[in-house]
């Protein structure tokens, strides 16, 4: 069994003491994270070595973006590609060389993608579009199996979002993003791990505002974190959870943690 959990942090060095207390209650072996905000010789490379997470692969930046897996399985970095085209850190992917040999893991942070779901009027839109086609160019080759996680920033199912009528215009539910977003699952056969586990239309939310001053009393949530698997590996799926807790910690990320449990 390997399990793989994936959390955007929304700055790894402000949140570390929150990072500690879920590896200590849910130890998954895998954990990608996202945003992480930091370069990789400042990234908590000790504290996490304490919890037993000998194995990193970071690929940071000063103040922004930034993505990092960190592993009690041996692992080796595999790659880190640009979808974004402009060098922003936002990829980094993994070989476990334990458990779960040969498994490749993409981490990957897509853009938000800005407020105008617009690409002329807002430049970020249509880089987030780009991102996501050069995503799919990528995923038509692959021939390895392959887990891709992380913040995809789009909600696509209606029953993904609080509210779908009142998100139809909103950037991260738009018709436009969820079109490219079904394009590049259909382009390697992806399978969707957390609605494998928790059909539609159950709920299921991985992000509230932090504008919400209640935000489980509103429970206004979109499903933007994700965990996709190659065709192949569906039938490896024993477990997913949403870890909604970390949300009520003191100084919390905006998004919760997904835990997938493998037989590998």
């Amino acid at each position: 069994m390997v399990s793989i959990a994936t959390w955007n942090i929304n700055s790894v060095r402000l949140r570390m003491a929150q990072v500690e207390r879920f590896l200590a209650e849910h130890a998954p072996d895998v954990l990608c994270l996202q945003e992480i905000k930091t370069i990789e010789s400042l990234f908590p490379h000790e504290a996490f070595a304490r919890l037993g997470y000998f194995h990193r692969a970071v690929h940071g930046q000063k103040g922004y973006h930034g993505v990092a897996t960190v592993s009690r399985i041996p692992l080796r970095e595999y790659a880190r590609r640009d979808w974004q085209d402009n060098g922003e850190a936002r990829h980094v992917a993994v070989e476990l060389l334990g458990p779960g040999q040969g498994l490749v893991i993409d981490n990957v942070y897509v853009p938000a993608g800005g407020d105008i779901p617009d690409r002329t009027a807002n430049p970020k839109f249509g880089q987030k579009l780009d991102f996501l086609e050069r995503m799919t160019r990528w995923a038509d080759a692959i021939e390895r199996p392959t887990i891709i996680t992380g913040d995809f920033n789009i909600a696509p199912l209606a029953c993904d979002v609080w509210n779908h009528k009142a998100l139809l215009k909103v950037v991260s539910h738009t018709p436009i993003e969820i079109e490219a977003l079904a394009r590049l699952r259909d382009a390697h056969g992806w399978i969707d791990l957390g609605r494998a586990r928790i059909p539609a239309p159950q709920r299921y939310y991985s992000w509230w505002s932090y504008r919400a001053q209640d935000w489980r009393a509103g429970d206004r949530g979109r499903r933007l974190d994700h965990v996709w698997a190659s065709p192949g590996l569906a039938g490896a799926l024993r477990d997913h959870f949403v870890v909604e807790a970390t949300r009520d910690w003191e100084q919390c990320s905006d998004h919760v943690p997904l835990v997938t449990e493998l037989s590998l």
